[in-house]
């Protein structure tokens, strides 16, 4: 696996739009202040053209989505890049990326969630290069940076430490203000890791792997950029720690994609996963979303954990995919820890 450089002060941080742009006078708000939150941390921040710009759910053509973002992952001031935010449609640059080129250039951080699985999954199985699965840049632009913003931005300078579970979290929905544009999270439910399998603790690492479900099943899984039995063949001594979370979807479609997996030799070597907390998922049948899984992978010896900190119900703990991953949970708290081999 190829890690980037570390990340230092005073290193340029680039942002692009790899999916929406901004349509709104409050989001360009967050979007200032996210720069000046970046550069009061000693950071310097250069952006693209497409970040301000929005049409038919996207900040411009796949063509330039990827011309913006390759000049920036070719800059080499350029030391990491946040993704503006997520989306609908971050799928197309997929056609116009040259992964092959990629895998030639020097590594570098990428980081987002959601829509922007798109990328960093990629970046893991087709290039060989370890990415971050956190916080988008619009999260910056909050008036009081939460500890998960600046954790992701030590995993860029190459720090490894233990990131606990947060005691509250966000519940259905995102939070939002239409008078303030620099709101924060709104955790108001508490937060709770379920070993599903049973158990007051459990422990597991491997090498990990994962984002959003939703572009697994509708994009990733049976398309041409679809390696992700050679990924976890290849680090099969690690073993592997899959990582999931949910934006939308139903308890079948949840089950049917975990089949899917399973019946393509996903887990065959896995030995743990986790699974974040789901932003909108309806309980069909009155099958909740943690009976889906257990449904789909019933007989797997392996542990599950459910609740975990990560997604669309923030706060997140970021997570380097492609690392190692070391995961505990006791008595309905837990920490996720990602090693540099």
């Amino acid at each position: 696996m190829r890690y980037p450089e570390k990340l230092n002060k005073g290193d340029y941080i680039g942002v692009t739009a790899i999916s929406c742009g901004i349509d709104n006078d409050q989001d360009l708000l967050r979007f200032e202040n996210a720069i000046r939150n970046l550069e009061n941390l000693g950071y310097k921040v250069k952006t693209t053209e497409n970040c301000k710009t929005f049409s038919n759910g996207r900040s411009s053509s796949a063509e330039e989505r990827v011309r913006q973002f390759m000049e920036l992952y070719k800059d080499e001031t350029v030391k990491a890049i946040i993704f503006l935010e997520g989306g609908d449609f971050a799928c197309e640059m997929l056609d116009y990326l040259d992964f092959y080129d990629l895998s030639l250039l020097p590594p570098k951080w990428i980081m987002g969630y959601s829509d922007c699985t798109n990328l960093t999954l990629t970046f893991n199985i087709l290039c060989d290069t370890a990415s971050i699965y956190g916080p988008n840049f619009k999260s910056f632009g909050m008036g009081n940076l939460h500890e998960s913003l600046t954790n992701s931005l030590r995993l860029m300078e190459k720090e490894e430490f233990v990131q606990n579970s947060y005691e509250k979290c966000e519940k259905f929905g995102f939070a939002s203000d239409d008078e303030n544009p620099y709101y924060g999270f709104n955790l108001v439910d508490d937060v709770k890791y379920v070993n599903l399998k049973g158990g007051e603790e459990v422990s597991f690492k491997g090498r990990c792997i994962g984002g959003c479900i939703d572009l697994l099943r509708e994009v990733i899984i049976g398309s041409k950029f679809d390696k992700l039995k050679e990924y976890c063949e290849k680090y099969k001594e690690d073993g592997i720690v899959w990582f999931l979370e949910e934006f939308e979807g139903t308890s079948p479609e949840n089950y049917r994609t975990l089949w899917r997996m399973r019946n393509m030799g996903l887990f065959d070597n896995c030995k743990g996963i986790i699974f974040g907390r789901p932003l909108m998922v309806r309980a069909d049948y009155d099958i909740s979303y943690e009976q889906s899984i257990l449904d789909a992978l019933e007989g797997l010896d392996f542990p599950i954990v459910s609740g975990v900190d990560i997604g669309h119900l923030a706060p997140q703990i970021p997570i380097i995919s492609g690392s190692i991953l070391e995961v505990h949970s006791q008595n309905g708290k837990g920490n996720l820890k990602s090693l540099f081999n």
